[in-house]
């Protein structure tokens, strides 16, 4: 068969996130037939009519490009208030538009979270996947990934070092390449 692509798309901006950590850590883990690359949301701004009216600006435009070339869009998420944070929801903001040509339409989509919290990322996932039912893209019901603790789960370089989670991740990450395939097979 051949090897699916994926985009990783982090929700947090810093470094050393949990989130990097966990995407990094999916590249390592990832079955051969899936190519997981990752796409920095530094560059992109917030999201505003006026500008995109103009064109949209340079990590606009490689954002959209990296979804459109990919497969598969792999999400961490980080929950901040009970929710997704903001710098992620801009990135699938611009990623809806223009509503009827957008690059998430039809796209399958998954969603994975690590936070020092207990539940994890629960609340901001299922935030995540309300927005993906308006841009039409397929996200991936089960299994769920939630890295709850997750201060206990990575090491000073960022490493996922818990057995039980690094289980859990190959076991998503096959998962989802099934699911992409599945998504691939349905769309006309």
């Amino acid at each position: 068969m051949s090897v699916l692509r994926v985009v990783g798309i982090s929700g947090s901006l810093r470094q050393g996130s949990y989130n990097r950590s966990l995407l990094r850590a999916s590249i390592e883990l990832a079955p051969a037939a899936l190519s997981l690359e990752t796409f920095d949301l530094a560059g992109v701004p917030l999201y505003d009519g006026d500008v995109e009216a103009l064109g949209d600006p340079g990590p606009v435009t490689a954002l959209k490009n990296a979804i459109a070339g990919a497969d598969g869009v792999l999400f961490a998420t980080p929950e901040y208030n009970h929710g997704v944070p903001g710098v992620l929801k801009n990135a699938v903001d611009w990623a809806s538009r223009p509503p009827q040509k957008a690059v998430l339409n039809g796209k399958a989509v998954g969603i994975i979270g690590a936070s020092p919290g207990l539940t994890g990322t629960a609340r901001g996932q299922s935030q995540l996947r309300q927005a993906f039912e308006f841009t039409n893209s397929y996200a991936m019901p089960q299994p769920e990934l939630l890295v709850f603790h997750a201060h206990e789960k990575f090491d000073a370089q960022g490493r996922l070092t818990d057995d039980h989670a690094r289980q859990s991740l190959e076991k998503y990450l096959m998962a989802f390449l099934a699911w992409m395939r599945k998504c691939k097979m349905e769309v006309p």
